[in-house]
């Protein structure tokens, strides 16, 4: 054994031998940062539902995809988001800032049907233009979206791809000529393992290197 690899040992899992809440504590534990999407869904009565979700990110920009994964409940019923995104094919994914922390919180309490948690959370809302889904008015960047399609992984949890048809960013947010987004601006939180979150505050820039910059950085290198 080389001492790079004595230095980085290693403890292996093997999946298949592990139970779904094992899995579970693994993936949230390393797979780190994760963003967060405080999603708005309306019901087909109208009624304006929100819950934040950590297994989120985007996956494309042409067409520009968006991905939710959305367990189910403990006794096997959808979640409010999951029914409400298939029986109306649409949803708006609101990018959780630092200063949403706390009503982002209250909108994961599992308040009984009839509780509003966007009153309880004390957010206010902007209608949709391309969909019926409400976007938040606190969040810095929001995205209307369409349902592309709904994976069903196992029997516990869906994957919904959304289609972004509109997007709304707070002016302090974006650079309308250059379409830059300023992330010291959007402050947005992301969701650690457990209970933890962190912050983008701590950034730094790292450009891609050329072919070209990298054989020049290995050559000024000590052996």
């Amino acid at each position: 054994m080389n001492d790079s690899v004595a230095t980085h040992e290693a403890i292996g899992f093997d999946f298949s031998a592990l139970t779904g809440r094992e899995r579970y504590k693994l993936l949230i534990g390393a797979v780190v940062p994760r963003p967060i999407a405080l999603v708005t869904t309306v019901d087909r009565d109208g009624r304006v539902n929100a819950a934040p979700f950590s297994f989120f990110n985007c996956l494309s920009a042409d067409p520009a995809i968006l991905a939710l994964g959305v367990e189910y409940r403990p006794d096997g019923r959808p979640k409010d988001t999951g029914r409400n995104v298939r029986e109306t094919q649409q949803f708006t994914v609101n990018i959780v800032s630092h200063a949403m922390l706390e009503g982002m919180n209250a909108c994961a309490t599992p308040f009984e049907p009839e509780v509003d948690e966007l009153a309880a959370a004390g957010f206010t809302l902007r209608p949709g233009v391309k969909v019926g889904c409400p976007a938040i008015a606190e969040s810095p960047a929001a995205f209307e979206c369409r349902h592309h399609v709904t994976l069903s992984i196992g029997s516990s949890r869906d994957i919904i791809l959304g289609e972004v048809v509109h997007a709304h960013l707070h002016r302090s947010v974006v650079d309308a000529g250059n379409l830059h987004v300023d992330p010291v601006a959007l402050d947005a939180i992301g969701r650690m393992g457990g209970h933890g979150y962190s912050t983008t505050r701590d950034l730094f820039d790292l450009p891609t290197l050329s072919v070209a910059q990298w054989r020049a950085l290995q050559e000024r290198s000590p052996a």
